[in-house]
């Protein structure tokens, strides 16, 4: 049944899309600007190093994304062993570990004169590096260690919940068949889990390519430095909109690649999820080596950062807790805050528009917002910078031909752009979860609201969002603890003077001195368990 809206609220709807799709456009049209002399010179010198650098990070991580994350999503979709009802969710955690806190303790601990290499001198005798051989940790293989172990459980919690949904009664037929446990695996389950494989590979090349602070501090030269480097250190915007479209155009072949890598498979499963699946008994070295692995990761993904930072916020609570830490708490609160207010205020419009509205054009407003959540953080601040400063400049001329004072740069230069810059990115979110809540919304109710005489705003106020709050605040959370964490982008376009926790602990670790950061450290950690928690009950809600 097509309901129809006011005029204000469509228009509303294409302008908010708008609105929200100018950083693209604006990066777009910086980049195609004449060439400057020093993107030319970047091109003649070390952009070529600048892309295999990417190139390399992302391949290494996708591949030993693949080593983490599979082996245990196998073993949480089909066996049973010790401890599974705690390891299915622990295994999430590491997700909430910021990269770069990874990165310096594993760096304290594995670097020439940390604890590991120490000791070993110690016991074996030796005098200096000379005498023996150890991995360097700040290396491309160490930053790839480091984001992969950070990253896989996205590919972890799609496979496993691609594992869990297959049918039964094809691993059944494969045995039949004469295929062997390992066979009925590398043949059918792992191709009919494919799809979701390719995703959460895309997502793990994504979020590696996004990534500024790891490798930053292993010195690793990529695209994601060089837009930051350029920008701050050459002052050339239009040289950083370049490298920016650059990043941009491998994002979306990533993202082009998963979808045409499927385009001709469909998959069908016969009372897929609706089986009672028999969970295999693994026993002996089996149960040993599926235990150690699964643990094993969660202890160095997330238990033994988090104790690390610990100890380091006890043994220098005094010093990591201050005024400064209450100060920047609160500048990360606010922008947060609002970030996710504009951002579910965007989802609730949008997902009214496209379901009262009811037909294709209607859901164009949400498919173009949601193209922000594939910008990695630098290139949506160089994106958002573009047309807030032309945007002040329009400002402060126009004040000037009335003989006053320029005002100064109060969008581009101040914490709007930072929450303008969120949202963006972020909108996506809040969209997803504000449409699956309407979707699960019954059309007879919207046929009966209006039967009883409601108007389209009544029936939305009495009908629809009181049955999707929790859609809203799950939208809401999500996008705040993802603004909470955010560090390229606030990097980019924070005030003179203004800190959050995430840009404080990094200057921190960057100074190689996360023990005065540890609390601050440990808050983002906790900000980014909250929706890997909502994550694994919606996980479990859907098994049940």
């Amino acid at each position: 049944m097509k309901h129809s809206i006011s005029l204000s609220w469509k228009a509303g709807s294409w302008l908010l899309a708008f609105l929200l799709f100018t950083p693209v456009l604006s990066l777009f049209y910086e980049a195609v600007s004449p060439t400057g002399e020093i993107f030319s010179h970047l091109l003649n010198t070390v952009l070529v190093d600048y892309i295999i650098n990417s190139i390399i990070l992302i391949t290494g991580v996708g591949v030993l994304g693949l080593l983490f994350a599979l082996p245990p999503a196998w073993i949480m979709a089909n066996c049973d062993i010790p401890g599974k009802r705690y390891l299915q969710w622990l295994l999430v955690l590491p997700l909430a570990m910021p990269s770069y806190v990874v990165a310096y303790i594993y760096t304290d601990l594995f670097e020439y004169a940390g604890t590991v290499q120490v000791f070993l001198r110690d016991l074996m005798g030796w005098q200096t590096a000379a005498d023996y051989y150890f991995p360097d940790i700040r290396s491309m293989g160490g930053a790839v260690f480091i984001l992969a172990l950070v990253l896989y459980p996205y590919l972890y919690m799609l496979a496993r919940t691609a594992l869990l949904e297959q049918s039964e009664s094809q691993r059944l037929a494969s045995r039949l068949l004469g295929c062997s446990p390992l066979q009925s695996v590398l043949k059918v389950s792992l191709p009919m889990a494919r799809p979701a494989i390719i995703t959460g590979l895309s997502l793990m090349g994504i979020e590696a390519l996004a990534d500024f602070a790891t490798v930053s501090y292993f010195a690793i030269p990529t695209l994601t430095t060089a837009v930051y480097d350029t920008w701050l250190g050459y002052g050339s915007l239009n040289a950083a909109a370049k490298l920016s479209a650059i990043m941009l155009l491998v994002v979306t072949l990533l993202i082009s690649t998963e979808k045409y890598s499927r385009r001709r498979l469909k998959l069908f499963q016969k009372t897929a999820g609706h089986e009672q699946k028999e969970m295999l008994k693994l026993k002996g070295w089996a149960n040993i080596l599926a235990q150690s692995w699964c643990w094993l990761l969660v202890i160095a993904g997330f238990a033994f950062p988090a104790a690390v930072l610990m100890n380091y916020a006890v043994d220098n609570f005094a010093i990591s807790f201050n005024t400064q830490l209450l100060n920047y708490a609160l500048n990360s609160l606010k922008v947060a805050t609002g970030a996710a207010l504009f951002a579910v205020i965007t989802a609730i419009l949008l997902g009214i528009y496209q379901r009262l509205e009811s037909n294709r054009l209607a859901s164009v407003p949400s498919r173009i917002v949601s193209t922000g959540y594939a910008l990695p953080g630098n290139v949506l601040a160089i994106g958002v910078l573009i047309p807030l400063t032309q945007l002040d400049h329009g400002v402060n001329n126009l004040i000037m031909s009335f003989g006053y004072d320029p005002i100064g740069l109060i969008f581009s230069g101040s914490v709007f752009a930072i929450i303008f810059a969120y949202a963006v990115r972020f909108s996506a979110v809040a969209v997803g979860s504000v449409e699956s809540s309407l979707g699960r919304i019954s059309p007879s109710l919207d046929m009966a609201s209006r039967s009883l005489g409601c108007t389209p705003a009544s029936m939305v106020s009495k009908v629809h969002l009181p049955l999707i709050r929790r859609g809203i605040l799950t939208g809401f959370l999500l996008v705040f603890v993802e603004s909470m964490k955010e560090l390229p982008a606030a990097l980019l376009l924070r005030p003179f003077g203004f800190e959050s926790l995430a840009t404080w602990v990094f200057q921190y670790a960057s100074d190689e001195k996360m023990e005065q950061a540890a609390i601050a450290a440990l808050l983002l950690i906790v900000a980014g368990l909250i929706p890997l928690i909502l994550l694994n009950r919606s996980l479990e809600s859907d098994q049940r």
